[in-house]
């Protein structure tokens, strides 16, 4: 037996009536026989006017059994599967008459006629749409099978539609998308239909909702969808359109879950302040045998889980975590229950329990007289606080902080912490004042590079030195400290009670100097040449070494002019406390040539052999020496000094001999000249 009211489906119309008398079916020409005239005048107002209004579920909605979006960013541009639409696939963002494409955002097209869309319906980042250029006739755009509703179950069709042409397009007189949407069975039986009327621009991207519901009969699970437009597109200017969000969602009657007797939203509490909660929903009269099931969400309604052993009509939620909990019902005739595709679910309430401030690790906490206390391990930011303490200590800061402590300040200190939603914990520490303690070190000092300095501290029983780097120990009162950088090394000195104190120890290192004399030098007899010495870091003072034949020894280029080989020190000094760094230059002093033109080989220890002076300074030098005819009867080269006037180990004859002196030195020429051999 059914309650007054009567659901009719008359002519794609579909209505509720309320009679004043209980039918025990749903029968059409029952209602038809209550109603009498009253029904044939409602029937005939809403046919005259149903057809210009979307037929939306007034009741409780499941969760959609068929959802098409479209897809998204992470799938690339396709078309749709096969034998869904009769029209034309492009990868294009404006697709031409007879054409579509899915995609997420279109701009720019046919002279701006089109609105630029950068989003879908839901605004999902990367979420696509399907935008269709109408063909030139009326045809059905879009034909897909429903699989995996319910059989006997009422459900709503609904999809989202936007006309993309801009109300100025086409001189204000474009063409209006016009849809029908037809819900058949798989033989073509029609189960409803609704018609859309003219879509019309709004001025600006504005989805709009067209949907209707129907009932599957007994034994059918699989539907075809029909989406018909039926205005005119090709040469017609206008007839464009987004279509979004197609969904079939179980429809019932309206499902109510109250908690505590009253339909709440969301209820905010503290964790602590937590007590037993009560929801509570009824069976709808137009169930012949329902059940029900409590469901809980924790990811904000993505994912909704069965609350196991929750299916009466009470369900009492006992105190949680912190977080945030939602909870609904979810309802069907027993026969379709385990069907989740057939449930209707409630109005959604939401608990959100709200965490309390934690609790401060360390209890006990030590102050040191003479010295400033802070503790900083309570609450967090966007709380209040309320201090109290020892000798009326009151405080609204968030960290406990005591200035100059003494003695007098040793006791119990407790503070209530409120979050910005009026969550409260109160906490406690015992905070005990020992004798503090001053650290007292060493002035530090200068030191050269590669040296090192004893440190010292005093005035504790235990010490910490940092940095580490260059110590010899971090926790010896008098470390020994090498740097190599100018460091400030920080003591910590601790006393018997764990009071401490720190200072600074400067210790500030004189750099070696970079000492570069220059690259090697050369000159002839009589000549001088510029050093070219470099210096890099802090000195205290230069100077050069020896000091002959030097035009300044404290200046970093001076001029020298030894008269023989000569090797020039520069010395630099960091500090006076500091050793010299040096480097050398040599000066090459190549003496004038002495070349005699007769010699008398005869053995009788005058004048016997050719010899060049000063020859020995020049280390690369090399002398032939040839006959008249240019016959080679002596060569000398690094090393020799004399010729003995001999070829092959015997005399040359008397005569005139030529020369060849290559010095091999740049820049310089090849001297030549002859000598006379006598006996």
């Amino acid at each position: 037996m059914f309650p007054r009211f009567c659901f009719i489906n008359f002519t794609g119309c579909s209505i509720g009536i309320f009679v004043n008398e209980p039918v025990y079916t749903n029968n059409y020409l029952l209602c038809l026989g209550v109603m009498k005239k009253k029904l044939i005048l409602i029937l005939f107002f809403c046919c005259l006017f149903c057809s210009a209004y979307t037929q939306l579920c007034t009741g409780s909605l499941g969760d959609p059994v068929v959802h098409v979006t479209f897809g998204n960013g992470s799938n690339p541009k396709a078309p749709l599967k096969p034998n869904v639409t009769n029209m034309t696939f492009t990868n294009s963002d404006c697709p031409n008459d007879g054409e579509y494409t899915v995609t997420g955002n279109t701009s720019g097209c046919f002279g701006n006629s089109w609105y630029a869309m950068n989003t879908d319906h839901t605004g999902d980042a990367g979420g696509k749409f399907m935008l269709v250029n109408a063909s030139p006739q009326p045809s059905d755009f879009y034909v897909d099978t429903v699989s995996g509703l319910c059989a006997n179950t009422t459900f709503e069709f609904a999809a989202w539609v936007v006309n993309v042409l801009r109300p100025s397009a086409c001189g204000g007189a474009g063409v209006k998308p016009n849809l029908t949407f037809r819900i058949e069975t798989t033989t073509g039986t029609l189960l409803q239909s609704f018609d859309s009327g003219d879509i019309p621009s709004q001025g600006q991207v504005v989805w709009q909702q067209y949907g209707t519901f129907f009932k599957t009969p007994s034994g059918v699970s699989t539907v075809v969808l029909r989406i018909r437009n039926n205005a005119p597109g090709g040469n017609a200017c206008g007839n464009d359109l987004a279509l979004d969000d197609i969904t079939f969602r179980p429809c019932g009657p309206v499902i109510t879950a109250t908690l505590d007797n009253a339909v709440r939203t969301r209820v905010d509490v503290c964790e602590n302040q937590q007590a037993n909660m009560v929801f509570t929903t009824s069976f709808p009269v137009e169930y012949a045998s329902p059940k029900v099931q409590w469901q809980l969400s924790l990811d904000t309604g993505a994912t909704w889980n069965d609350i196991t052993g929750e299916q009466a009509i009470s369900f009492t939620r006992k105190p949680t975590i912190s977080g945030m909990f939602l909870y609904r019902a979810v309802m069907a005739d027993a026969a379709n229950f385990n069907s989740i595709s057939c449930r209707i679910a409630s109005n959604i309430t939401i608990i959100n329990v709200n965490p309390l401030p934690a609790f401060a690790g360390n209890k006990s906490q030590v102050g040191c007289t003479g010295s400033n206390f802070t503790l900083n391990e309570v609450g967090g930011n966007g709380f209040t606080y309320q201090w109290l303490g020892p000798n009326g200590f009151s405080s609204q800061s968030q960290n406990l902080s005591l200035v100059n402590v003494s003695f007098k300040d040793s006791g119990l200190y407790t503070v209530l912490v409120k979050t910005a939603n009026g969550c409260a914990r109160t906490d406690s520490f015992n905070v005990v004042v020992y004798p503090g303690t001053k650290a007292v070190a060493g002035a530090g000092g200068n030191i050269c590079e590669g040296s090192s300095i004893l440190l010292s501290a005093s005035g504790g029983v235990k010490y910490t030195w940092s940095p580490a780097t260059g110590l010899s120990s971090t926790s010896s009162a008098n470390p020994l400290a090498s740097p190599v950088d100018t460091t400030n090394y920080k003591v910590i000195v601790t006393n018997q009670y764990g009071c401490s104190d720190s200072t600074i120890v400067p210790v500030f290192v004189y750099k070696k100097p970079i000492v570069n004399a220059g690259p090697d030098q050369a000159i002839f007899e009589g000549d001088s040449v510029v050093l070219a010495a470099t210096i890099q870091g802090n000195t205290s003072s230069f100077y050069w070494t020896p000091a002959q034949y030097i035009s300044n020894t404290g200046v970093l280029s001076p001029s020298v002019s030894p008269p023989a080989n000569q090797t020039y020190t520069l010395y630099a000094v960091a500090a006076p406390s500091c050793p010299a760094e040096s480097d050398n230059v040599f000066v090459r002093v190549y003496k004038k040539l002495t070349i005699p033109n007769i010699f008398s080989p005869n053995g009788d220890g005058i004048n016997d052999s050719w010899l060049i002076g000063n020859m020995d300074t020049y280390p690369n030098a090399n002398l032939k020496v040839f006959t008249r005819t240019g016959q080679a009867v002596f060569e000398m080269k690094t090393g020799g000094s004399f010729w003995d006037g001999t070829y092959n180990g015997k005399p040359v004859p008397v005569g005139t001999y030529y020369y060849v002196i290559d010095l091999h030195i740049t820049g310089q020429p090849i001297f030549s000249g002859w000598v006379v051999v006598i006996r």
